[in-house]
């Protein structure tokens, strides 16, 4: 494990668990979603692509995302695992309501200087609604991905509930 995706819909914990595997294998770690979103209003980096493909020409790497369409198959051709959280929607949707509803609150400082804020949850857009549209088209993407012959070379380690995630991680 030294290029690593950790995988899963939005809410399933890839950023914790990214932060916490790679420190503990020494990787360095990349937020997609902060490579991604770099200004106000929620301005998409022009050169992410190219930071993208930067450092996953390195040796050792996780990335917390399946990959944003642009970089999803350079990303999954340079990966040798896939840790993906395929966790149930009654797992994860509380979660990510958790986590909106105390970044909205406390107005937290997200990727490029931006907040989610209470008009934002009437948005398709947010992470609450996108968790949940998204939630079975990600699973199949998922699915899909770690079975197309192009990517057979690559491990991949699916935990179906956190605990199973824990243990695996409390084991390493």
């Amino acid at each position: 494990m030294e290029r690593i995706l950790v995988v899963g819909v939005t809410g399933a914990g890839k950023s914790t668990l990214a932060r916490a595997l790679g420190g503990r294998l020494g990787l360095p770690y990349h937020e997609m979603d902060a490579l991604y979103f770099n200004g106000p209003d929620w301005a998409v980096n022009g050169s992410f692509a190219e930071d993208v493909s930067g450092f996953s020409a390195a040796p050792r790497w996780i990335v917390d995302s399946l990959g944003y369409p642009e970089v999803r198959d350079l990303l999954w051709e340079r990966a040798d695992t896939v840790v993906w959280l395929d966790y149930p929607r009654h797992v994860v949707m509380p979660r990510v309501v958790r986590r909106s509803f105390r970044r909205s609150a406390r107005r937290e400082v997200l990727f490029g200087g931006n907040r989610e804020t209470w008009g934002g949850w009437l948005s398709r857009e947010h992470p609450v609604w996108w968790s949940w549209s998204q939630h079975t088209a990600r699973r199949e993407e998922v699915r899909r991905r770690t079975s197309d012959p192009r990517f057979a070379p690559l491990d991949c380690v699916r935990f179906a509930h956190p605990d199973e995630t824990a243990a695996w991680l409390a084991g390493l």
